[in-house]
């Protein structure tokens, strides 16, 4: 269904039903057209606040956590209101060696319910964090895994149904960082040469006040905000040395895509993505990282001049009818401090393993387009169906969509071939290879060539995957991770028997 019809349609009582009675969609929906409309441009500042270095937790110890609200500074001179797992908006990031068990217990101080989905890890569906799995307000829980994967950047956000996007807009949201062996033989930069950097948009009144209040449009594209932080720093700047860096880099915004690349054309030397390491160094100068998408990058300053500012910034790019028009600014780093470089960028990094196709024992093919006007992945106005589907579904707690069995591979392949929005297509609870993308960009990008959990489709694309699923058996779920589309019902499961 085309944005026209549906802005048409949205002032209508109807989409009360439509979203299964959310009130707050509600509101939204009967909103002008006009006001829908709106076009949220980035504001870039002075960037003169400095960047907030997230705290590191020791994931070989009990951690706990109570998700609160809290008062932070994300804009200079103003205090916020934000949700966070400990004092401040995020929470600190987690890092676990390969082979250890943790334990993370958490308090739901909300005024609703939460959980945490562990973004990225392979591990027991009832720790996983499916919607299904939700803590009450002033109830406890306590997650308990081991880890067995290779070392790689990770992430955690609550996944409650239907609150999601506002949960995670508002502060709910971290880094899991496993390490191993194969790891530490690289001898990477570590220390404050290695910069765990979340990137997230928001949309913030001028008392510094987060503002999530969707309107229909916004369900449509996505809630995009004007206010693009780092670390939920707003405008933010790093002193940096004369060294190489290692940056974590998360996407975890809502629904904003980044074309990532930096002021002075440095190269992105990337070393991991989504499921860990690659098997060799891709080396670019610009990086496209959609909503839930991690990349592991070396960046050499040695050769900078002190006293030069660079910016890590997004380029425009064609993301289709809602995205991709602007370029902005998202941090600043000065070079304060000239000291000598000894490390050399590895060029061969980890093993790695392609899946033959040949493997595959079913190709299962989902439409994600979502611009029928109705029928097979369209609305029905009438009905309690949403307006983002996968396969002409929307989510459904209690149903089994596919059922795969432990232990055998497939090829799931998305299908956007007729589609105006993006879609980043997510999986919980199994790693991936991306096999190919035919139409749209057509090739596979650097930060695609290793393991993944997420995977970016874009209008006219048809993106093929390739997996082996793990011995976990049980109920996960698979969704565009534009929280808006998966809250507004594009979300299935599968069963692991």
């Amino acid at each position: 269904m085309d944005r026209k019809k549906f802005i048409q349609l949205s002032s209508s009582a109807t989409l009360f039903t439509l979203f299964g009675g959310v009130s707050w969609l509600l509101e939204g929906c009967k909103k002008t057209a006009m006001n829908m409309a709106k076009s949220i441009s980035v504001n870039s500042g002075n960037f003169d606040n400095p960047l907030r270095l997230l705290p590191v937790l020791n994931g070989a110890s009990p951690i706990n956590f109570t998700a609160k609200q809290n008062q932070t500074t994300i804009i200079k001179g103003k205090i916020s209101n934000a949700l966070g797992f400990a004092n401040d908006i995020l929470a600190p990031v987690i890092k676990v060696n390969n082979g250890q068990t943790v334990s993370i217990n958490v308090t739901n101080q909300l005024e609703e319910k939460t959980n945490i989905h562990w973004h990225g890890l392979i591990i027991p569906e009832n720790m996983d964090g499916h919607p299904q799995y939700t803590i009450n307000q002033g109830s406890s829980f306590n997650y308990q895994f081991t880890i067995n994967q290779k070392a790689g950047t990770n992430w955690f956000h609550p996944h409650p149904h239907l609150t999601t996007g506002k949960q995670v807009n508002k502060g709910l949201a971290g880094m899991f960082i496993i390490n191993d062996t194969e790891e530490a033989a690289l001898n990477l930069p570590s220390g404050e040469f290695e910069l765990p950097l979340i990137i997230q948009d928001r949309r913030i009144y001028s008392d510094g006040s987060i503002n999530y209040s969707p309107e229909a449009e916004d369900v449509m594209s996505g809630y995009f905000g004007q206010y693009v932080c780092v670390n939920g720093s707003w405008s933010a700047y790093h002193n940096i040395k004369t060294k190489i860096y290692r940056l974590r880099l998360l996407n975890g915004s809502n629904a904003r895509v980044y074309n990532l690349s930096f002021s002075n054309n440095l190269d992105f030397n990337i070393i991991g993505s989504d499921g860990g390491l690659l098997s060799a160094t891709q080396t670019t100068n610009s990086l496209l990282l959609s909503p839930g998408e991690r990349a592991d990058v070396l960046v050499d300053f040695s050769a900078v001049t002190v006293g030069t500012e660079i910016y890590l910034q997004s380029n425009s790019f064609n993301g289709g009818d809602s995205q991709g028009s602007e370029s902005f600014k998202i941090l600043k780093f000065k070079v304060t401090e000239q000291i000598t470089e000894t490390f050399t960028i590895p060029t061969s990094l980890a093993v790695f393993n392609p899946i033959p196709s040949s493997q595959a024992i079913k190709t299962r093919s989902f439409d994600i387009a979502n611009n029928h006007s109705g029928g097979h992945g369209g609305m029905n106005m009438g009905s309690s169906s949403s307006i983002h589907k996968i396969g002409g579904k929307s989510f459904d707690m209690d149903r089994i969509d596919e059922t795969v069995t432990a232990g055998t591979t497939e090829i799931w392949e998305f299908d956007n071939s007729a589609g105006a929005d993006l879609h980043p297509m997510h999986l919980h609870g199994v790693h991936f290879q991306v096999l190919s993308r035919v139409g749209g960009r057509g090739i596979i990008l650097p930060h695609e060539t290793g393991w993944k959990d997420t995977v970016l489709c874009m209008p006219n694309e048809k993106v093929k995957i390739i997996m082996t699923f793990p011995n976990n058996l049980g109920k996960f779920a698979f969704h565009c991770h534009n929280l808006e589309h998966e809250d507004s019902g594009m979300m299935l499961n599968y069963k692991i028997i």
